[in-house]
């Protein structure tokens, strides 16, 4: 974020403090996708914070944590799902989901993204001649559960933990547990450990990373604990 609230924003500053150097963020209005093409490999930064770890297209930290994506609903729902087999997920109502996540890849494969397709164009902004959307806000995607027009947001837990955490109406947000299939038996992913990335060849840069993030890990921790971000074991 612009103001230097943001998740990553913070560990960026906790890192570089750790490594005895001043941050400069630099902004972009693109999509988080395009960081690395565009940013990274054009010299225009040195580091993206909160990539996966092992992201064939950079070379990664240490993993610093690992969570996943999360089930967001009310609280007086009582729904409590866990999982993506759960079978009440087909009798729901809408559901928000980010564009290109696994949750997408999944509604997809159950046959309930075309029931949810408007509604979740409803809600980005459209843009340009070409009709170019953003990403659904996570803010937006918990609001939605909040006002009820959704009965269950879908989001990676750094995203919405702080919208979650901050809602007056009580919501329950839940892991979801790593055991999501396509119906072909292809894996779908759902936790992720996150490192900070650095151009492949700068291997000078990514040992001080490294080492930076050992001294930086208790206020790391800190940080994400504040955030309310769930935390799993680092495996890598």
């Amino acid at each position: 974020m612009e103001d230097g609230s943001g998740l990553e924003n913070k560990i960026g500053v906790a890192l570089a403090d750790a490594m005895k150097r001043k941050t400069q963020f630099v902004w972009s209005e693109r999509p988080a996708i395009y960081l690395v093409r565009d940013y990274l490999d054009k010299n225009l930064c040195d580091v993206i914070i909160g990539l996966d770890t092992g992201d064939p297209r950079v070379a990664t930290s240490k993993s610093y944590y690992r969570t996943g994506y999360v089930f967001v609903s009310r609280a007086d729902r009582d729904l409590e799902v866990k999982s993506w087999n759960d079978a009440r997920l087909k009798k729901l109502g809408h559901i928000v989901v980010a564009f290109g996540s696994p949750g997408e890849v999944l509604l997809k494969d159950m046959g309930q993204y075309e029931d949810n397709m408007a509604y979740l164009h409803s809600l980005v902004n459209f843009k340009s001649a070409r009709n170019q959307y953003t990403q659904v806000d996570p803010a937006r995607m918990v609001g939605e559960v909040v006002n009820g027009s959704a009965e269950i947001a879908v989001g990676f837990a750094p995203d919405v933990a702080r919208f979650v955490k901050a809602s007056t109406t009580p919501l329950r947000m839940t892991l979801i547990e790593d055991n999501a299939a396509k119906s072909n038996g292809e894996k779908v992913p759902q936790h992720f450990d996150q490192s900070v990335a650095v151009r492949r060849d700068d291997k000078a840069l990514l040992a001080a990373v490294d080492a930076a993030l050992i001294a930086a890990r208790p206020k790391i921790e800190e940080i994400l604990k504040a955030e309310g971000v769930p935390l799993l074991p680092v495996t890598q």
